[in-house]
């Protein structure tokens, strides 16, 4: 399956890029960077930046962003500059722009479309309700926060600590159900598997874990990687998942039998994964340099060949 795998390159930033997500169609992929811009690619027209959409307006970095689920077309991005901002990537227009207590970091779309939660360097959680982009709630914690998410049935809400523990609320109540613990050190990145069944997380102590939601308790790790893990993914099937750190590969692993089945070769340290929500197409992007020595601004698309197709 992955003898045919090919790689594309996408250049379109000044600076490094942190963060990449594709929307509900697969249509369009974004791209946010250091050079505090944000751009909506097409990736099956081809690699020129002539197929992508530059959008501006924030004042400091694009550190996250993430997709409207139920709407192809709108996008969020979470900055340092203080503010989140929702776009359309039709006109490549700001529609609105959310200012927060502090430097965002981390951002991510509840599944029914109506609230987007947003987390800054204070370890505040602020929740926009989308219909009137005001912020409905904030929660503060007193643990350092990393990523957050919600399960696909919009009635769980995760949150990563620096204790190693992963918050599990109930939605929108966000009332405390568990605290999961099962890493030795800070929980950077989580994500809930499109089958609803899993919920991995990934730590400054280099492994993922793979937890099962209904029982509450770690069904598998996966120990591959020998950095802290920044960022993860689930395949649309639930099938695999990709994971990456300051390790010079991305590993992907079979989500049922733990083993590793691919390395993706880097030649820096990761930032961001994601996988393509219909097929087996992976955008990453990273610490790359050019030939000049600076940051290349770039994203790279990994494209399995589906196994059904040889049949």
């Amino acid at each position: 399956m992955f003898d045919n795998s090919k790689i594309k390159e996408y250049k379109g930033h000044k600076e490094k890029v942190h963060t990449v997500a594709w929307n509900c169609d697969g249509r369009r992929l974004a791209s946010g960077s250091v050079d505090k811009t944000a751009r909506v690619w097409t990736p099956h027209r081809g690699t020129d930046i002539r197929y992508s959409i530059e959008l501006k307006g924030h004042t400091d970095s694009v550190d996250q962003l993430d997709w409207d689920p139920t709407h192809p077309d709108r996008l969020a991005t979470a900055s340092c500059d203080k503010t989140a901002r929702v776009w359309d990537q039709r006109s490549g227009k700001c529609t609105a722009v959310v200012q927060t207590g502090g430097e965002n970091i981390n951002i991510c779309w509840s599944p029914d479309g109506n609230n987007i939660a947003v987390g800054d360097k204070s370890d505040t959680i602020s929740i926009i309700d989308t219909r009137t982009y005001t912020i409905a709630k904030t929660q503060k914690h007193n643990v350092e926060v990393n990523e957050i998410a919600w399960n696909n049935a919009n009635n769980l809400f995760y949150v990563t600590t620096g204790q190693g523990t992963i918050k599990v609320y109930e939605y929108p109540s966000l009332k405390l159900l568990q605290s999961l613990r099962g890493h030795t050190a800070n929980c950077y990145c989580v994500e809930a598997d499109p089958t609803n069944r899993y919920l991995a997380v990934g730590s400054a102590d280099a492994m993922v874990t793979l937890w099962d939601m209904e029982k509450y308790t770690c069904v598998r790790a996966f120990s591959e990687l020998t950095w802290p893990v920044r960022t993860l993914s689930f395949s649309y099937d639930g099938q695999f998942i990709a994971s990456a750190s300051e390790d010079n590969f991305i590993d992907i692993s079979h989500v049922e039998s733990g083993e590793s089945v691919h390395h993706i070769e880097c030649t820096a340290a990761m930032n961001t994964v994601a996988w393509h929500p219909r097929d087996y197409f992976l955008a990453y992007a990273g610490d790359e340099m050019n030939s000049e020595g600076k940051y290349a601004g770039n994203l790279k698309i990994f494209n399995i060949k589906d196994p059904r197709e040889t049949l």
